[in-house]
């Protein structure tokens, strides 16, 4: 394969197979696309792609047609028999694509393996406009699914405008699968005082999202809560019964607290009428037969409503019997069941209750993980799908070198251990403060490696900072493509400058969430956000003793700041840092024109400014760090700081428009709001 120094272009994910020519080929100035009708595409979307990115690049206009009668340059069409193996067994989705003088053509043994091969030429026309490299491509994915799994309840619900926008650049990448993360943001029948003020989807956005999906070869699988991150519903009136502890149900809202508590009591039996009405009503509106009832993270099973019957038969018992039970449900509809797999996991003794027809979704989101939990569910004998992470959830830049630790490790190891596919989760924790539009570097990651896991690209293990990944070849080369296929950067330095301004945020929204969650609104700390924080955690009990009373607010955030001292000193070199990228970013957004990346780009930039400037403002306030220590910057005046905040928090909001529904908007701003307040209070 002709090496990436020699030419301009790239291919993501990158084919198994390519022999690159030393000629050129015109595309002429009317031109048609000929797709055959055996590959089942009803309305010919796939030869619309083609014309659509043959305009925008040449500005010339193409025919489509179908059948042997019509001549085509492009000609698209399905194998009468398939030879091409692809490494690992099968052939579904495997195409081949040849470009030379006497036209194009992709063969595919399925619709699926036409589309990838569609994917492939629209990328190279979007690099390279009307005149093709000569070549020859034979390629085949490593898993059959290729998921994306996006939070859809978290802070943010997408507009149904930007959920097509992201299922084309998913099918864009060859993805197959995609799911939407649901608790409370799905307006359910007889469920309005759960779903109220969120801007919840309704079936109507389902059915017609899930007919978008079908026709770009993506299978969208529904996805609910049914037993733990039962946040919202159980501090309703109506259901906060069925909830281990429903006495906390009137506690002030947490983004914390709602990250670890209100699981479903299933030792009621009114539980499962709850969650089999949610799975019944919600699996009529999608055409997949699978099915994902989630139920992770049962933080409180056990522990509050359910304690005495998990005494009598043991917590594991628990767990397994109930989703157990509601997997008897699905199957016995003739769905397909899925579930989160860390408690099976952490309870080993589950997973040899496991039904055939089950799969676990087994994540694992440390950028350094290890294959030990993946062989523990391979050899139990359980199907499975590896899930990484894009690592942009409480932040507002991508953690990209995170996430490519993390998927490019995931990926092979699921591969090794004989996963069913990979499934690239996006979470929004803390309400989602992540511009899903941050995340395309690690959804790009997880297209790459889901397709062609490379051996000698399992992540690195000195380390994930943006230093030691300079001399990662692999992670370097991957960001210069994404560069030039996706922003059309043609320095390919765009995404190197998004890793590189990433590594500067040392205070965090996460950071600030916990400091401000702290105040239980009494003075006093609250100790399960306290209980979240490992400086805090262990010091909770000794302070208790030693001081018989509870910790008050200011000592929690005292020894907070403390903890984070060395943490605080790096932020003006890092503010510097991150400015430079701002600099060097600029006029790369300029030139490549994609004016609402450039906006989201620059107000997260920023965003990470002001919170890096808050936290050594608040570090100051706790005696942490004295001013003199600053050296030539520092934010010598709180309440202008304060300001700053309030005016980015305008300009975040109309970007928040851009892709999302308002939502849990509002909880963002009371945040920043929060921390605006806490500015003026400390400066007087």
């Amino acid at each position: 394969m002709a090496s990436e120094n020699t030419r301009k272009w790239a291919i993501i994910p990158e084919p198994n197979s390519m022999t690159v020519g030393e000629g050129t080929v015109l595309l002429p100035y009317a031109g048609r696309v000929n797709e055959s009708i055996a590959i089942g595409d009803g309305d010919f979307l796939l030869a619309h792609q083609l014309v659509a990115d043959i305009r925008s690049a040449t500005g010339t206009d193409w025919d489509i047609a179908t059948g042997d009668m019509w001549s085509g340059f492009i000609r698209l069409r399905i194998a009468d028999s398939w030879d091409f193996d692809s490494q690992d067994g099968g052939t579904a989705g495997a195409y081949t694509l040849t470009i030379n003088t006497d036209g194009i053509t992709i063969t595919g043994c399925d619709f699926e393996g036409v589309r990838n091969g569609v994917q492939t030429l629209r990328q190279l026309i979007r690099q390279n406009g009307g005149v093709l490299p000569e070549l020859q491509i034979a390629d085949a994915p490593a898993c059959q699914i290729r998921g994306y799994y996006l939070d859809a309840t978290r802070g943010r619900v997408p507009t149904l405008a930007w959920l097509k926008q992201w299922a084309d650049k998913l099918c864009l990448y060859k993805y197959n699968q995609l799911q939407l993360y649901i608790e409370h943001t799905f307006a359910f029948d007889g469920m309005s005082e759960t779903w109220r003020g969120s801007s919840p989807l309704t079936p109507a956005d389902t059915l017609e999202f899930d007919q978008y999906c079908a026709n770009l070869g993506i299978e969208l699988v529904p996805s609910v809560s049914t037993f733990g991150h039962q946040y919202v519903a159980m501090r309703t009136q109506e259901l906060r019964e069925l909830g281990e502890f429903p006495e906390d149900a009137d506690r002030p809202f947490s983004f914390i607290e709602r990250m670890r508590h209100h699981t479903l009591n299933v030792a009621d039996d009114r539980a499962f009428a709850f969650s089999a009405q949610l799975v019944d009503s919600y699996l009529q509106l999608f055409r997949s037969k699978r099915f994902n009832i989630c139920a992770d993270e049962t933080f409180d099973l056990g522990k509050g409503k359910s304690k005495q019957e998990a005494q009598r038969v043991g917590v594991a018992a628990l767990y397994a019997t109930y989703v157990g039970k509601l997997c008897e449900h699905l199957s016995k509809q003739g769905r397909e069941p899925m579930f989160w797999g860390d408690i099976a996991v952490e309870m080993p003794e589950i997973l040899e209750t496991l039904p055939n027809n089950v799969t676990l979704l087994n994540w694992q989101y440390e950028p350094e993980a290890t294959d030990e939990k993946i062989q523990l569910v391979a050899q139990a004998g359980a199907k499975q799908i590896v899930c990484p992470a894009v690592w942009g959830w409480n932040a507002l830049l991508p953690r990209i070198d995170d996430a490519w630790n993390n998927i490019a490790r995931i990926a092979r190891y699921g591969i090794d251990c004989g996963a069913e596919g990979m499934l690239v989760t996006d979470w929004g924790d803390f309400g989602h403060i992540n511009d899903p539009r941050m995340a395309v570097p690690g959804m790009i990651f997880g297209a790459h490696y889901a397709w062609n896991p490379a051996e000698d690209s399992v992540g690195k293990t000195d380390g994930n900072t943006a230093e030691n990944s300079a001399g990662d070849s692999a992670e370097n080369d991957l960001l210069e493509r994404i560069s030039r296929v996706e922003y059309g950067d043609c320095s390919a330095r765009f995404v190197t400058l998004l890793r590189n301004a990433s590594a500067q945020a040392v205070f965090t929204w996460r950071e600030l969430v916990e400091y401000l969650e702290l105040d239980d609104g009494t003075g006093n700390c609250n100790t399960d956000v306290a209980q979240t924080i490992p400086c805090l955690a262990d010091r909770l009990v000794d302070h208790l003793s030693d001081c018989g009373n509870a910790m008050t607010v200011r000592e929690a955030r005292n020894r907070m700041m403390r903890n984070m001292e060395t943490t605080i000193e790096r932020i003006p070199q890092a503010n510097r840092k991150l400015q430079q990228c701002m600099v060097e970013i600029a006029p790369i957004m300029a030139h490549i024109g994609k004016p609402g990346i450039a906006a989201a780009v620059r107000i997260a930039m920023e965003g990470q400014l002001l919170l890096n400037r808050v936290g050594f403002a608040l570090a100051e306030a706790h005696d942490v760090r004295d001013a003199h220590d600053a050296g030539d910057w520092r934010p010598s005046d709180y309440r202008a700081l304060a300001r700053e905040l309030e005016c980015w928090c305008e300009a975040y909001a109309k970007e928040w428009n851009a892709t999302s529904q308002q939502s849990e908007l509002h909880r963002i701003q009371e945040t920043v709001w929060k921390a605006a307040d806490e500015l003026r209070r400390i400066s007087k």
